[in-house]
């Protein structure tokens, strides 16, 4: 910002006043790009850039290990841009990576973790091994296939999850049972399940094969297990759940376990601009991540 001139004679000193001038009430000045005000906490950037937990690299603040541009950090709350020189233990840490989105057609069979104490297979045992850490954006529980997104954005990912968001998920669903219209017209008022107010399912009849019908489901919520609970509670047993879209993404002609990344002119077609802005901004929940959670972004040590 341009610094603010008065007509006519400059006093001696910038800012004096006049005799009987009133004292100037303060103005609010947009802060130059590169002041302590731009940026982002250097404990939030250096949890996104791999290093650790947020809280445990507040731990690192603390003890001291962590410096930017050679000086210890004193405060967590101290902002960054990225473009300083910032180490911890003496190795520097590389920027977090811009915000990237993938595709992933889930099978059927596998789970939505890290790891399972029973040795089931996860979905994160089946992606490639090239593929960097990702966490996903919501589930798909055992036997539900189709759409699973993954990020390597954990902001993102909660900004994709919330209710507020309006995401619709939809699904197709081949379920055992009777459909006539009294048991859409309850899910579309919305259903309690065993306590659980699930809200309105949108369900549209779109084939019937013998005893079973397939069913085209959408909702906003991301209850667990809400599909099949809600539709048995109105006598329709599922029996195959496939997610065919999720918010503007979609399955489209995606094989069973292919990865396919969506390109960043597409994320920022796709996805409103203020998600995209202040994704890194909303609290990243605690979940299980995927390949490469236990690494780091560590560079070379200070020589």
């Amino acid at each position: 910002m341009t610094e603010r001139r008065e007509t006519g004679r400059r006093t001696s000193r910038p800012g004096a006043r006049r005799p009987g001038q009133s004292p100037r009430r303060p103005t609010k000045t947009t802060p130059k790009f590169g002041t302590e005000a731009e940026g982002e906490r250097i404990a939030k950037y250096l949890a996104r850039a791999g290093v650790a937990s947020r809280r445990a690299c507040e731990t690192l603040i603390e003890e001291g290990k962590v410096t930017i541009d050679g000086r210890k950090v004193k405060t967590p709350a101290e902002k960054v841009t990225g473009r300083e020189d910032i180490r911890v233990g003496g190795l520097q840490i590389a920027a977090p990576e811009r915000a990237r989105v993938w595709r992933y057609h889930k099978p059927a069979g596998l789970i939505t973790t890290n790891s399972d104490p029973a040795g089931r297979r996860t979905v994160f045992d089946e992606l490639p091994k090239a593929l960097p850490r990702t966490v996903t954006i919501g589930r798909l529980d055992l036997n539900t296939e189709g759409l699973l997104l993954l990020t390597n954005d954990g902001g993102l990912a909660r900004a994709l999850e919330l209710p507020g968001n309006d995401m619709v998920r939809t699904y197709r669903a081949r379920a055992f049972g009777k459909v006539d219209p009294a048991k859409l017209e309850r899910l579309a008022a919305g259903i309690t399940v065993e306590g659980e107010r699930f809200g309105k399912i949108e369900a549209v009849l779109e084939q019937e094969t013998g005893a079973n019908s397939w069913l085209r489901v959408s909702l906003t919520e991301g209850k667990k297990r809400e599909v099949r609970r809600a539709l048995e509670a109105v006598g329709l047993q599922v029996n195959r759940l496939i997610r065919v879209s999720y918010g503007p993404f979609e399955l489209g002609e995606l094989r069973p376990g292919a990865v396919e990344e969506i390109p960043a002119a597409s994320l920022q077609e796709l996805l409103p601009e203020d998600m995209l802005s202040k994704a890194r901004r909303v609290p990243e929940k605690r979940r299980p991540s995927g390949r490469g959670a236990a690494g780091s972004r560590l560079g070379k040590p200070r020589r």
